[in-house]
């Protein structure tokens, strides 16, 4: 091997994190720009289908195997009457969308996503509006949705054409209502209070749903964790999650400094599973609650964008982020922190889905194509559902302007016991040079490499395209191998590994 730098992994098979909640591959689509009209559901498309819905789509979505999807917001959630949403669509009606300044015509809602989210092989996180209602429509929505009927609001489902009740089990209890942005914004006080009790009429309608409660909407805002602290006071024997957001750009231009910004993310989490363990102890309670990092992903490339656009149209192109190859670089180093918290963190969403800071892309009646971060969401929602190892890592560091102590090399490990395969995603975050990955593989013996896929580019900031969709795209191509239980395997320069592992058979 090269004189190139080195980092050690150590794993053993008996030492594990936790093992992956399913929900943890989820992502979002909210009434918000091109995510729902044009972008998930547009009749005119030439390749609709009956129900509106863009087969193209549908068929990207499946690819990258989304568990979960949470809907309708996001901030529009806040304003939102979801009765506006169901029935004859010829009977909707238009309202004005006072959280992101667009006119929503209402030909999509509950019952069309539930039946999206079945085609697209996902579940469905639904969240209610705690901004401008209240606990009754909460109550009322869970009726609908899941009482079998014989009540006001259960047949009123039949009557729109659904005998069956769609069983939706995770709702969240509103939305980023720490924010001043948002519409009902609220102390923690005053949303600890509507949560609680929103939260115990939802659960009287169904006992077996499971509630998220609104965290910080960012570890940056000035009541950030007291806010958790506070709302769950309120609210800790009634929910199961506290939700956590973060979204993170390199308006810096500063490659080394944007690839450190998942230690942001990694203090977040742990912060909020302290504060969750004090009210614990506080309360003298045997429950544990867990975590929902129901919004994370890169947004800044639209900002300026979103600035010009005329209010009161609808589905104009807002939040569309083309990202590059560092972008998914850092989503990445992102996933592999979720990974390593699955003991906590059971629920994740990357916002969003389609158009909207998302990994897939449309044009209105034209083509659909991946965005340079589908590829590191698809390789660990493909090959990181499983028990996630303690792997133990050594590795040369750097500082920066915001970080210090910074390792060269993200990484983690995750087996997966029904198919024997043993998968390590690492990030090496070095500008200059490959590194050397030496892992010590305990117990996995006679584990070979099956497959090591690569994410690299020379351009930092090239981006896939309608013109150019396959211009960051992963290859099979990486250097590793197992010699006498150990792994060696050369990470290039700035790239996206994932390397695959399988007892072969003597």
């Amino acid at each position: 091997m090269a004189d190139y730098k080195r980092a050690k992994m150590v794993l053993d098979k008996e030492y594990a994190i936790g093992t992956t909640d399913e929900r943890l591959f989820g992502s979002f689509i909210e009434h918000l720009g091109r995510a729902v009209y044009g972008g998930i559901y547009e009749p005119a498309h030439p390749q609709a289908d009956e129900e509106g819905f863009r087969k193209d789509v549908l068929e990207l979505v499946r690819e990258l195997n989304v568990s979960v999807i949470r809907y309708p917001g996001g901030n529009f959630v806040s304003g939102y009457n979801w009765e506006d949403g169901v029935g004859p669509k010829e009977r909707r009606p238009a309202r004005l969308d006072l959280a992101w300044r667009v006119t929503e015509p209402n030909t999509f809602g509950t019952n069309e996503f539930v039946r999206w989210a079945r085609k697209a092989g996902a579940g469905v996180m639904l969240a209610v509006n705690l901004g401008t209602r209240g606990p009754d429509a909460a109550r009322n929505l869970v009726e609908y949705c899941n009482h079998p009927g014989g009540t006001y609001w259960s047949d009123l489902r039949k009557a729109h054409g659904y005998p069956e009740p769609h069983g939706i089990k995770l709702w969240c209890l509103g939305n980023e209502m720490d924010g001043p942005w948002q519409i009902g914004h609220k102390t923690a006080e005053e949303y600890g209070r509507i949560a609680c009790e929103a939260a115990k009429v939802m659960k009287w309608v169904d006992p077996d749903i499971e509630l998220v409660v609104c965290g910080s909407s960012s570890r940056w805002m000035p009541t950030f964790p007291a806010w958790e602290a506070t709302v769950l006071e309120h609210t800790y024997e009634h929910v199961d999650y506290i939700s956590l957001h973060t979204y993170y750009g390199n308006q810096e231009n500063n490659i080394r400094n944007y690839l450190a910004k998942s230690l942001d993310m990694e203090m977040f989490i742990r912060t909020v599973i302290a504060t969750c363990d004090y009210i614990q102890a506080k309360k003298r309670s045997k429950k544990q609650i867990n975590l929902s990092f129901d919004e994370w992903n890169v947004w800044y490339h639209s900002h300026a964008a979103d600035k010009e656009l005329e209010p009161w149209t609808i589905a104009p192109p807002q939040l569309e982020d083309v990202y590059t190859f560092e972008d998914a670089l850092l989503v990445g180093c992102m996933l592999i922190t979720l990974l390593n918290h699955a003991d906590r963190v059971k629920i994740a969403c990357l916002a969003q889905l389609v158009n909207v800071i998302a990994p897939i892309m449309t044009e209105n009646r034209g083509l659909a194509w991946r965005q340079t971060i589908f590829y590191p969401f698809l390789h660990v929602s493909r090959y990181g559902r499983g028990r996630v190892l303690q792997a133990v890592i050594s590795s040369p560091r750097y500082d920066v302007e915001e970080y210090t102590d910074v390792p060269l090399l993200a990484a983690t490990a995750v087996a997966r016991d029904e198919d024997g395969e043993l998968t390590v995603f690492a990030v090496n975050r070095d500008t200059d040079q490959p590194l050397l990955l030496e892992g010590r593989l305990g117990q996995f013996d006679g584990y070979q490499v099956m497959e090591h896929i690569v994410l690299e580019h020379k351009d930092l900031k090239a981006k896939n395209t309608k013109e150019e969709p396959d211009n960051v795209v992963p290859h099979n191509r990486g250097d590793s191998r197992v010699e006498e239980g150990f792994l060696r395997a050369i990470l290039p320069g700035l790239s996206w590994n994932v390397i695959r592992m399988k007892k072969q058979s003597s």
